[in-house]
């Protein structure tokens, strides 16, 4: 059975910060044998987190991913249609801070750029599954990370 895509989002009036979801890139490639997962750093503390952002008028939840991936690390991939599952954290919006649901979506690494939009200001870094499912905060996250199987994905 084909699961149908999701289609591209239409967003009300509102700024896009009134929306509490956001759609998280899980940047993969294999070597070898071996699944590697790109992890980038927060701008404020220099944590290892996914590249994420928030919906996007006309893009579906996946190709919003792909989009932060390329903003945040210089990403170019495929995004696939395929939440791997969500995971939950506070931001920081201004003052106040906000409960935020992160939906995950994987993307297929084709290629990294050596400049991009927040090239100054994160870092971006290659780890193995078991690695960079340590190095993440959420213990939601670091499930969906450690589960991830890209034939999975694929399917």
């Amino acid at each position: 059975m084909t699961l149908p895509s999701q289609l591209p989002l239409k967003l009300r009036a509102g700024g896009k910060t009134d929306v509490r979801t956001q759609f998280a890139a899980l940047p993969f490639r294999v070597v070898g044998d071996k699944v590697q997962i790109c992890l980038i750093t927060s701008r404020g503390t220099g944590r290892w987190i996914l590249p994420k952002g928030w919906p996007m008028h006309k893009e579906t939840p996946a190709q919003a991913a792909a989009t932060e991936a390329w903003e945040e690390a210089g990403i170019v991939g495929d995004p696939i249609d395929r939440c791997l599952g969500v995971y939950t954290y506070v931001k920081s919006v201004g003052k106040a801070d906000a409960p935020i649901v992160a939906l995950v979506y994987p993307v297929s690494v084709r290629k990294l750029k050596s400049d991009w939009p927040e090239r100054g200001e994160r870092k971006r870094k290659w780890f193995s599954r078991k690695k960079a499912a340590q190095k993440v905060a959420e213990p939601a996250l670091r499930a969906i990370i450690d589960g991830f199987d890209p034939k999975q994905a694929l399917r």
